[in-house]
């Protein structure tokens, strides 16, 4: 059974060590179960990126949705900020990666981000990341904030990342719009 721990650094994020079984043909790892979380959201929308290392994606967040996220191939460094009005982890920033380790083995780890919680990744080398989502995509609630904002203060451990227009444009923390800042009440 998987090993599920509840962040130390931002609340209602969950991290999935799962038990991997092997043999000599290959290996076997149970990536998700909902039973594994206590909000017991249903996932509705499964979705796979594959990226170039030094590309930057996020820090996006939603108002309504949760994610799921996965990297089976490559290494990921995720970088999560919380931005709920009223969490006790109000302002906190959490790191670290996700998928191929720097000695060679693979993690399998997965993480839980519940609405409010910006999120993003950098590719440490090309990846590919699945994640679950318990919305349908919603323009409406499609969100974001500055990658590069110094009262975040993400490590994405890239030098000269590649972004996209949208997260090159996004505001910094102290100019979200109150209407878009989340609230620890909304579907946390």
């Amino acid at each position: 059974m998987a090993e599920v721990t509840q962040s130390d650094t931002i609340a209602g994020v969950y991290v999935v060590d799962p038990t991997i079984h092997g043999d000599e043909r290959g290996i076997f790892v149970e990536t998700y179960r909902r039973e594994w979380f206590p909000q017991g959201r249903e996932m509705i929308q499964g979705n796979r990126g594959d990226r170039q290392a030094g590309a930057v994606v996020g820090l996006h967040y939603h108002l309504h949705q949760a994610d799921y996220w996965y990297v089976p191939y490559g290494t990921a460094r995720v970088v999560l900020h919380d931005l709920r009005v009223g969490s006790p982890t109000d302002g906190a920033t959490q790191f670290f990666d996700l998928g191929l380790q720097s000695d060679g083995s693979h993690s399998h780890r997965g993480i839980f981000i519940p609405p409010g919680v910006a999120h993003g990744f950098g590719a440490l080398t090309d990846m590919t990341i699945t994640y679950l989502v318990d919305g349908y995509y919603n323009a409406t609630d499609e969100c974001g904030v500055a990658w590069d904002d110094p009262e975040i203060a993400a490590d994405w451990g890239i030098a000269d990342p590649i972004l996209s227009e949208r997260d090159r444009t996004n505001p910094r923390r102290a100019d979200i719009e109150a209407q878009w800042r989340p609230h620890r009440g909304l579907r946390s």
